[in-house]
This record gives structure tokens, sequence and C-alpha cells, in this order.
């Protein structure tokens, strides 16, 4: 497994800096999760390595008072993580180093999706696992068949899903799987990547064969990680999915989730650089 063709994971220690920093070679961006310090200072090393990788796109995970000086320094706002850092809210600060990258290819259709599922009441409807289904808590010898799934939905996709022992990694690191069977095969699963030092928790790696996706299942899964995150006193859940996507959009809603930005060109999946929708949920909240 070579996890570092498609991300590394660094530090940046300066006098008056330090920073947590992901270098996503994929997706040709970089990505700050941590800082603390002088805030310049760090806008200073992300322009440095941003030209030594010849990335496009430069995300930082900021602090709602640091808005003011990452927008002097050309970064904007276009995601709002409500509760992020331990109940404070964390603000995608992006700034761009090429006119292909900033521009985004769907907006307006994108808009148009969004409009259709915020329109639409939200009767949250229980949806019940058919029989010949059963759904549980992924174990590690569960990874080779989570990896055959993710080779089958996913023909391109940012993290290495179709490799098992990744799949792994992220286990021991301490990400929680759920799966669905059906007559003895994994036909869908979700993720949850659990962030423990600011308890909040990405839903993510969501996937269903297509067979299979009349029966709501990822609902179902998604009611089970919310279920397993508050059993860990987590309360902070979010997701990002792809904004053309109506079907997984519309999931996210009917769950709860507030839409709070879009990030332009985020990420590779399918076939080309895709917008990406922020959906936040308080697991708190009654």
């Amino acid at each position: 497994m070579q996890t570092d063709t498609y991300y590394k994971d660094t530090t940046i220690k300066q006098n008056d800096i330090t920073a947590s920093i992901c270098l996503d070679y994929f997706n040709e961006r970089l990505r700050v999760d941590d800082y603390r310090g002088n805030v310049q200072s760090m806008v200073k090393a992300v322009q440095s390595l941003a030209e030594q990788h010849n990335f496009s796109k430069a995300i930082v995970k900021a602090r709602a008072e640091h808005l003011p000086e990452l927008l002097s320094s050309g970064f904007l706002p276009e995601a709002w993580f409500s509760g992020f850092f331990n109940g404070s809210d964390c603000v995608a600060m992006c700034k761009y180093y090429s006119n292909e990258r900033k521009r985004s290819d769907y907006w307006v259709e994108e808009d148009n999706i969004m409009d259709q599922i915020l329109s639409t009441p939200q009767t949250k409807q229980e949806t019940v696992l058919p029989e010949s289904y059963s759904i549980r808590l992924a174990l590690r010898e569960d990874c080779t068949r989570l990896a055959g799934l993710y080779s089958k939905v996913f023909e391109v996709y940012p993290t290495p899903m179709n490799d098992s022992r990744y799949i792994e990694k992220t286990m021991e690191n301490g990400t929680v799987y759920y799966l669905v069977e059906h007559e003895g095969e994994v036909v869908s699963a979700a993720s949850a990547d659990i962030n423990q030092t600011y308890h909040n928790a990405e839903l993510t790696d969501c996937a269903t064969l297509p067979e299979h996706r009349k029966y709501g299942l990822m609902k179902i899964l998604i009611d089970q990680l919310e279920q397993e995150l508050k059993s860990r006193h987590i309360y902070c859940a979010y997701s990002i999915a792809r904004s053309l996507s109506f079907g997984m959009n519309a999931v996210f809603s009917q769950r709860g989730y507030h839409y709070q930005g879009r990030l332009i060109k985020n990420c590779l999946i399918f076939d080309k650089y895709e917008d990406m929708n922020l959906w936040v949920k308080d697991l708190s909240s009654r």
C-alpha cells in the first residue's frame, strides 16, 4: 500500500507557527487541518508548499476569528462547519492557483439540484431493512470485501478505498465502518472518520451496489453510524457529498443535516474534479 502516492501528512514548526498539513498529491491540493500561532506565517508556508508541489488549491480549516486575516491574504470562505472544534465553528477558507481549478463547470446545475432538495418538505420516514439483508459493524476481516465493494462502485476515488490494507489502516486509526450484507455479499457500506482531538466525525465512503439502491440502505447506515458516534460522545457529524448527486444530497437533507457550503473542484471522483456540498448535523439536538 503506497498511500504516499495519494497524500502525505506533515507538520510545519517554526518560531511563530505550528501547523498540521496534508499534502494531497492525488487531488493536487494541500489542506491545513490544524494550526496555532501566527496566521500570516502559516499563509506564507502554505504558499511555499503549493508552489513547491504545483498544487492548484489550498484549504485552511480556520477558526472564525481568523477570517479577516485570511481574507486579506486572498483566501475565500466556501463552507462552514458548525461545532467542528469541540463545539466552536470551523470555516473552510480556500485559495486557488489556477483559473481552471477556481472555475466551477456545473454551478447552476448544482444550484438547481439544491433548490429541488431544499424546497421539498423534510418528513423523516423510517426505513426498514428488507428481509434477507443484515447490518453490522465492520471488522478487520471484512477489509477485503469492503475493498471489493468500493472498487465496483468507484472507478476513481480520492483515497485508495480499493486497497484492503488501506481500509485496515484507517480502522486502526479509529475510522468506524458499518456494512450491509445480502446473501453473503457486502452490498453497501459507509464510515465515520473520527477526529479524537476535536470530537467531530466525517461520514464518508458511502457506497451501494446499483442493484441494491432502491432499498434506502444508506439511510439505515447513516442512522447506525450516528448512534455509534453518540455512544462515543461525538456530536458534530458532517459529510461532503458530490454536488451533482441528487440522491446523496437528498439522503443527508432527509436525515436532518444542514447544507453549509460548496467546495469548488474539491477532489477527483469518477471522471473529473467535482464540486462537493457540505452537510452538518448536531447530534446532540433533539
